[in-house]
């Protein structure tokens, strides 16, 4: 059984406390576009992992895909094991959501192949001690997302009408460093409202917290930024904490757009 685990891009992030957990309060509006990973599951009887495309790092054994599968193991001993491959093409360490994009589709695959009668709400229980974001793609649909980023509410929005262009310029951001040099601030306007105004004016009003400290330790990212503007971008921003970029185009005005060779850029 195959799945296509896909990505999601940060319309606007702030940080806005510091949690009595050691975690942040945050908001964030979650939407997931078609960049995709393949995940593939059989039942050898024999628990294996294995990857192709994109090097996975670390210790295969801690993949989430593992993760995902022991996490439900302990609630459903007769789980058999099985022979997991995944092929990566979502970048790593982009903020685009990808280990726990496939971290979802995996619990999902698996309630679904062994038919273990697991409710969206349960998925999303599993998801989210899998990883802050992960339960996001268990609905997998625009939402404005707070707490640690596991807690949202839908919020109706469509850019169907509109192109997009990733830009992945392999420059890794650790997230605890980009969280160390943030001051925690309420923003003046929360997401929840200004993500539906007109798409036009989100330029002045949706900002990310991170990229001022990411700008800082790395100006040439903010170069990447302003030319997805200059090419005609109706909004861009950097997902997450880095380092990928989205630019929102009028739908078919992509053409011509071309960054720095050693870039990953995706046209969706």
């Amino acid at each position: 059984m195959i799945v296509f685990p896909n990505c999601k891009i940060n319309l606007g992030l702030h940080v806005i406390s510091k949690r009595p957990d050691g975690f942040h309060e945050l908001e964030t509006v979650f939407y997931p576009l078609p960049l995709t990973d393949a995940l593939e599951v059989l039942s050898p009887g024999q628990l294996q992992f294995s990857s192709s495309g994109i090097a996975v790092p670390g210790n295969p054994a801690d993949n989430l895909c593992l993760k995902a599968w022991h996490l439900l193991k302990q609630d459903y001993p007769s789980l058999p094991e099985v022979n997991i491959h995944l092929h990566k093409h979502i970048p790593i360490g982009a903020g685009l959501g990808g280990g726990s994009s496939d971290a979802a589709f995996m619990l999902q695959l698996l309630n679904s192949r062994f038919q273990l009668g697991i409710s969206a709400e349960q998925l999303r229980e599993y998801a989210a001690r899998l990883g802050s974001d992960c339960a996001f793609f268990i609905s997998n649909k625009p939402c404005f997302a707070t707490g640690r980023g596991e807690i949202m509410t839908p919020v109706g929005l469509d850019l169907s009408a509109y192109s997009f262009v990733l830009v992945y310029p392999a420059v890794h951001i650790n997230t605890g460093w980009a969280f160390g040099r943030i001051t925690p601030k309420a923003p003046a306007l929360s997401l929840h409202e200004s993500i539906l105004q007109p798409i036009e004016d989100w330029k002045e009003i949706i900002t990310n917290d991170f990229e001022a400290p990411v700008f800082e330790a790395h100006p040439h990212l903010k170069e990447i930024k302003e030319k997805l503007y200059r090419y005609g971008a109706v909004y861009a921003t950097m997902s997450g904490s880095g380092s990928a970029f989205v630019g929102i185009f009028p739908k078919n005005s992509t053409a011509g757009i071309s960054f720095n060779p050693d870039y990953k850029v995706f046209i969706l």
